[in-house]
């Protein structure tokens, strides 16, 4: 019991005086361009998560599926949240993944034409559901 207890403030104490480790987040934004502070707050958030170190995947799916496009890059600007375009050129400079729901793309016109030079891919709810389970945190907007 002793050596439980030992094991444990060892652990503690290497958590508290050792850097913090990186973490994989998940941001998955269902919001699009009718809400641009909202749409492009998710996208600040993953660029500041990546910023400290952590790895990013995104997942955009509803509504969101739109953030993707050329039109929306350009024109989506939230008050306090910046330009989307900025923080996605952050986000692909930084490596990060994004997919987008192919079945929220297909019904909203997105094809493989809005996704040529972006690190995207179209996916399935089965890619959301594994993306969510293997993260180490997920955010929603």
């Amino acid at each position: 019991m002793q050596h439980r207890y030992i094991v444990m403030a060892a652990a503690l104490f290497s958590l508290a005086a050792g850097p913090a480790t990186a973490a994989s987040f998940l941001v998955h934004i269902h919001t699009g361009p009718d809400n641009p502070t909202e749409a492009a707050l998710g996208f600040l958030v993953a660029m500041t998560a990546q910023k400290d170190g952590n790895t990013v995947t995104m997942f955009l799916a509803g509504d969101g599926a739109s953030l993707i496009t050329d039109a929306a890059l350009s024109s989506v600007v939230g008050k306090g949240t910046g330009k989307l375009r900025d923080s996605f050129d952050a986000l692909s400079k930084g490596g990060a993944r994004i997919y987008i729901s192919g079945n929220s793309a297909k019904t909203r016109n997105i094809t493989d034409a809005d996704l040529v030079g972006k690190p995207a891919e179209f996916a399935t709810p089965d890619k959301l559901v594994e993306l969510a389970a293997a993260a180490d945190v997920v955010l929603s907007y």
